[in-house]
């Protein structure tokens, strides 16, 4: 006996008939609908937006509000200057008119203080790196400071604390340049100074006597290194 061929499926599904298109509609064989979910998925992940994105992890689409955020999260732990928050978020891509807005509130409460922040920076640098006034001049202007700003805060020291700091860290240094000749531990301690900030004058004196007191001869030491 000759069994008739039959389509798969159940005997209560008809064979389709193999000259009719697709039949996107009912599923058979597991694929139509499948593939239309797969579709349907793949168009809706295509057409979403960069701002629905953001959207969907939280972050707000208001500019003044995204500035906000942004300088929370950079003034969380660390002072920052207005200038230094000012490029982060132009950096951003904010609007200028929304980052105008969120700096000037800022600095209306006190969380933009740049003469604190230029205080805190001469205090900081100077007693735990040694800093001269001229290299934390440098210092702030990279960081926006305000010029009369920073007059105001290396004001704080002056020549004889300058000094003083100098011969410590010629102290510091002295015992890692004996076994040189003269010469090469005058330029050493005196290029230390130097790259800290210090004037030639001042670096020569504070070197100069720091090696006599180690009984080196420093006659013609006066003369500019």
């Amino acid at each position: 006996m000759t069994r008739r061929a039959e389509w798969p499926g159940s005997d209560a599904e008809p064979a389709p008939d193999p000259g009719a298109g697709p039949d996107y509609g009912t599923g058979w064989g597991g694929g139509s609908g499948e593939g239309a979910g797969r579709r349907a998925r793949s168009r809706s992940r295509s057409s979403g937006s960069p701002s629905s994105s953001r959207a969907e992890k939280g972050e707000p689409r208001d500019p003044v509000e995204q500035a906000r955020n942004i300088c929370l999260r950079l003034l969380t732990g660390t002072p920052r200057t207005r200038k230094q928050l000012a490029d982060a978020l132009r950096k951003r891509e904010i609007p200028d008119e929304a980052a105008e807005e969120v700096l000037s509130r800022f600095e209306d409460v006190g969380l933009i203080d740049d003469a604190a922040f230029a205080d805190a920076w001469v205090e900081s640098r100077h007693h735990g790196r040694g800093l001269a006034r001229r290299a934390l001049v440098r210092e702030l202007r990279t960081k926006g400071v305000d010029s009369a700003v920073i007059d105001e805060a290396v004001g704080q020291l002056d020549s004889e604390q300058e000094e003083e700091t100098a011969r410590e860290l010629v102290a510091r240094k002295l015992r890692s340049t004996r076994g040189l000749d003269r010469d090469r531990r005058l330029r050493r301690l005196a290029g230390m100074l130097a790259r800290k900030g210090y004037g030639e004058g001042m670096a020569l004196r504070v070197v100069r006597q720091a090696l006599e007191e180690e009984g080196e001869d420093t006659e013609g030491l006066e003369e500019p290194f």
